[in-house]
């Protein structure tokens, strides 16, 4: 910015060089463009005497932090700062943490932080079982791994209704289009729900997921952030797969995870009695929803 002009508060300002930085500047304009000392010194906000002071050479002092700090990490590579000082501690060396701090940023050691992310106050949604199917859909992720150790998702969806299963996508990534893409097959099966209850991860928080549920004219009833009783039914339904179905087989690819889950949901929709529904298998009960919805 230029001597005398005015910042504008709504744009974002450069950061400020350092004297060592300023000086390089200075000495730039003095010996490729022949400007004078004093003009370039005002030029880079620069006080004369801070130019014609010799900088300190720190790293020369550091020498030895520095060996120190590299052996340390050499081997421990995930420690942080505080870690990486206290051994110091413990090897014998007295070292202000200060310095020692400054010496371990400099080197670009810093760990990076994981913050935590911050989710939306979402209202309490009731759980109610509704009288028709359709009414609403619940959705929710698993994770599992093969016998190789390669690791892969579920997306489970089921009507709250009958508790029926509509489907398990399974695959080592599920973004949100994939998402998107597996709920309008099931919608063309067996129709379109009015809301869908869901829990708050990155998929299904997605701009392109809620602007599916928009277009498609279907609620979306985000449980609360760390309450997954308010979406009990899909977490039972997630015990009752991880029981008889995930930590029952051993996989080594994903083709054989989805030929075992297909005949697993067919014997759990046509065969397997649901306590909740009057031991009913979920096809028998949404056979009586239908029928009530539809009376002769």
């Amino acid at each position: 910015a230029r001597l005398g002009e005015r910042r504008d508060p709504g744009r974002a300002q450069p950061k400020a060089l350092t004297s060592s930085a300023k000086r390089e500047a200075v000495q730039v304009m003095t010996e490729s463009h022949g400007v004078s000392i004093k003009r370039a010194c005002e030029v880079a906000r620069l006080p004369r005497a801070t130019f014609y002071k010799p900088g300190k050479r720190c790293a020369r002092g550091d020498l030895e932090v520095i060996g120190v700090l590299n052996g340390i990490v050499a081997t421990e590579c995930r420690w942080g700062f505080w870690k990486c000082f206290e051994r110091l501690r413990q090897m014998g060396h007295r070292w202000n943490h200060k310095r020692v701090h400054r010496v371990y940023c400099a080197l670009g050691l810093n760990q990076k932080r994981r913050a935590k992310r911050r989710l939306p106050d979402r209202p309490r949604q009731p759980l109610r079982a509704p009288s028709q199917v359709n009414i609403t859909w619940a959705l929710d992720f698993m994770h599992d791994s093969l016998y190789g150790r390669r690791t892969f998702r579920t997306l489970n969806v089921l009507d709250e209704a009958d508790r029926s299963c509509l489907g398990i996508e399974i695959s080592t990534s599920i973004p949100s289009a994939r998402v998107t893409r597996f709920l309008d097959q099931l919608i063309e099966i067996y129709g379109k729900p009015r809301a869908i209850r869901c829990d708050n991860g990155p998929e299904l928080t997605s701009y392109g997921f809620t602007q599916w549920c928009e277009m498609q004219g279907i609620e979306l009833r985000f449980i609360q952030p760390g309450k997954p009783d308010q979406n009990a039914f899909i977490e039972r339904f997630n015990r009752t797969y991880r029981e008889e179905v995930l930590s029952a087989y051993l996989f080594h690819t994903l083709a054989e995870v989805r030929e075992i889950t297909d005949d697993w949901i067919e014997r759990y929709n046509e065969i397997r009695p649901h306590d909740s529904l009057g031991s009913l298998p979920p096809a028998r009960y949404r056979e009586r929803l239908l029928a009530v919805e539809t009376p002769l």
